[in-house]
């Protein structure tokens, strides 16, 4: 990755947390929101491998949220990506669970405060303050000594009681020195969770108006003037040398529907770079595939849909006739579920395209790993080569033929059966591992792929 010598001013903010489910993604929008309202364009940022917090960040702002994930990406690539999406006023950037929480115990490696420090961002921490008053302080301080560089710039308290739980709290965070920029109180609404965490958005229209009232009503807690100005106080970061856009030479179909919408918006925009051009497709609503050289099917919910999904047996059957005419196909984990010949959730069993002799099975244990390993042999997306992804998945793939060719051995990460993940036939690829495309040139292997 390539930087030039000069220097950009971004004005920037992390919103991080204590631990999960403090509440960053419904403060982060209510910043967003009401640094929206006095005028500024907002570029969304997520910390980590999340598909559903995005798409919240994005419904508010207006704009796409990108990814930022040091175990994916790299910390280069990382960087590149976000000084080259930072196109408007001030970018805001979730973090994912507690500030220091990343790949391991040992080090804050792929943590929050990791991306913090790469991007030399400003970090505002949010601390649930219910069930403690003077306690608090302690819990600040530590975060604010763990590292030698915090980032902490400012605090939020969510989940006040009341004025007088408010004073209390206050009074205890005097002596560590840290603007406090805003007390929601406990009763303010909040959003909808699933298995997965929060439901996407693209799943129920509702959602954005409830997304817009709970950011309108948080904003009014919090002290938006000071944390604009706490955007613009950063130091430059280096610009970065534009990538090469290829001329069209492949078309693209991508599944995105309200059942498949787990992508990262760089693995779209690299497939643009390198030749593609994308079409879009409903696996749900639509009778027929645009033409293309690749089909690429996301992540997603598909057993929430099952039914809907199961009566297309047009797209089904089309599917499942493209790629035994050798069509390429590269699934992710929703995507390899589809592909399997059912999907049991709770009491109903739902037929699926029926490409793998295997079916899907939900379970109410969730798998979450950062995951690693080595493509054993030639396939759709790469040659023999070491990969880095990740796999977040409450089902389990079962009843798989004997003759099953699974290409990925992972070294960390349970995958589809005994540590190993990725289905090839035919010309398609699925796994459960999901992949960052420009994290080693998947991208250039897929659009070259075409028929």
């Amino acid at each position: 990755m390539k930087f030039l010598d000069k220097e950009l001013k971004i004005p920037r903010l992390v919103v991080a947390g204590v631990t999960s489910g403090v509440g960053k993604t419904s403060i982060t929008s209510a910043i967003i929101y009401g640094i929206k309202k006095r005028g500024y364009g907002i570029q969304p940022f997520k910390v980590g491998p999340d598909y559903i917090d995005p798409s919240y960040l994005s419904a508010i702002s207006g704009k796409d949220a990108k990814n930022l994930d040091v175990w994916l990406m790299g910390e280069s690539e990382l960087q590149h990506s976000f000084v080259k999406n930072s196109t408007s006023d001030i970018s805001v950037i979730e973090g994912v669970m507690g500030y220091y929480d990343g790949f391991g115990g040992k080090t804050n490696y792929a943590s929050t405060h990791h991306v913090a420090s790469l991007l030399k961002s400003p970090t505002i921490l949010i601390l649930d303050a219910s069930k403690t008053a003077r306690s608090i302080a302690a819990t600040a301080l530590g975060f604010a000594k763990f590292h030698r560089n915090s980032r902490i710039v400012g605090i939020i308290l969510n989940k006040i009681g009341s004025k007088k739980h408010e004073s209390m709290c206050k009074q205890a965070l005097a002596s560590l020195k840290v603007p406090i920029l805003g007390s929601i109180l406990r009763n303010s609404e909040s959003l909808e969770s699933r298995h997965l965490g929060l439901i996407p958005v693209k799943e129920q229209r509702s959602l954005q108006n409830k997304i817009r009232k709970v950011s309108r009503e948080v904003s009014d807690s919090l002290d938006i003037d000071k944390i604009i100005q706490i955007c613009k106080n950063v130091s430059d970061l280096p610009k970065i040398r534009s990538k090469k856009i290829k001329k069209p030479i492949a078309t693209v179909a991508v599944a995105l529907d309200s059942s498949f919408n787990f992508y990262y918006h760089d693995n779209l925009e690299a497939l643009r770079r390198e030749g593609a051009k994308l079409k879009f497709f409903s696996p749900v609503g639509d009778k027929k595939i645009p033409k293309c050289d690749l089909i690429y099917i996301g992540g997603g919910f598909p057993e929430v849909l099952g039914q809907s999904l199961e009566r297309n047996t047009i797209m089904r059957k089309m599917i499942k006739e493209h790629a035994e005419e050798g069509i390429p196909i590269y699934a992710e984990c929703g995507g390899l579920m589809y592909l399997t010949k059912s999907i049991s959730f709770g009491k109903k069993k739902y037929k699926m395209v029926g490409l793998f002799d295997a079916e899907t099975r939900m379970t109410k244990k969730m798998t979450l790993n950062y995951t690693e390993g080595r493509i054993t042999s030639s396939c759709l997306v790469s040659g023999p080569a070491k990969f880095r992804a990740h796999e977040f998945h409450y089902s389990k793939i079962g009843n798989l033929a004997r003759d099953a060719k699974l290409v990925y051995d992972l070294k960390i990460g349970e995958g589809i059966s005994g540590k190993k993940d990725a289905l090839s036939e035919y010309n398609t690829l699925a796994s459960y591992c999901h992949l960052y495309f420009d994290s080693a040139r998947y991208a250039t292997k897929l659009v070259s792929k075409r028929v």
